[in-house]
């Protein structure tokens, strides 16, 4: 019978969130896959589909053998403390902290997602969530007049946007400064709806289009010894699931 799961990553490149779990896991046991799969009651070649394939969603069943082999919990293994507030966990074994470049702080920014915007206002900054998008090379995102968002037009302000997992204790964030505007010109209005990747998740009206230039953008990256988050991992970009989303405008 003819494997049907497909097969494009060597052992050492798990590349979904649960495959990365589940072989820094067993690893850190000292388990191989075939004594694994073995322990679980599964075929080696689906440990094997689980561990390299992004997209694999197996059933809570293999999940709670798979947790219980590897002496974990179901929620660990499968990253689902995604409400709880990130960087509780401790710090990983053998850190190292990086700069980014302006290139990847770029590519980053372009993955689209949840953003972090820092308005002044008279009692001081206030940090809101926001849908954004990147058109053009600029921070655009959609809101409603009088709403906190939109109170950064013709303000001097920071946008951020980061990616923390716990499990790992990895990270990285990018911080743009520059100067937001409200966008009035009806063509560029069209433009930005036409092309902007996100609408906001609150709902209701929101036609109001607020953009940042950035002047200056920095990063930084937080990596461990398992070595899980990279300049060229495609999983890298913001998450929609940002506990962030809960209240974005």
């Amino acid at each position: 019978m003819s494997d049907s799961f497909p097969m494009s990553v060597t052992e050492d490149s798990p590349a979904g969130d649960l495959g990365r779990r589940i072989a820094v896991r067993r690893k850190a046991l000292g388990l191989s896959r075939e004594e694994t799969a073995d322990r679980a009651g599964v075929a080696g070649s689906y440990l094997q589909y689980l561990e390299e394939f992004p997209g694999a969603a197996p059933g809570r069943s293999v999940l709670l053998r798979l947790a219980d082999v590897l002496r974990t919990s179901v929620t660990d293994l499968a990253g689902g403390d995604g409400d709880q507030t990130p960087g509780s966990g401790r710090a990983g074994s053998d850190p190292r902290f990086t700069e980014l470049t302006v290139d990847e702080c770029r590519e980053l920014l372009s993955t689209h997602g949840v953003g972090r915007v820092a308005i002044p206002t008279a009692s001081g900054p206030v940090i809101v969530p926001v849908n954004y998008s990147v058109v053009d090379g600029a921070i655009v995102y959609r809101t409603a007049p009088g709403a906190m968002p939109s109170r950064a037009a013709g303000c001097q302000v920071t946008f951020e946007i980061d990616r923390i997992d716990d499990t790992f204790a990895e990270g990285w964030s990018v911080l743009a400064l520059g100067r937001a505007r409200t966008v009035t010109d009806a063509d560029d209005v069209r433009r930005l709806t036409e092309h902007a990747f996100s609408a906001p998740w609150v709902g209701g009206v929101r036609e109001e289009w607020v953009r940042i230039d950035a002047l200056s953008l920095t990063g930084r990256r937080i990596t461990t010894r398992q070595g899980t988050f990279s300049a060229t991992n495609g999983s890298d970009g913001p998450s929609p699931a940002d506990p962030a989303g809960r209240i974005v405008e």
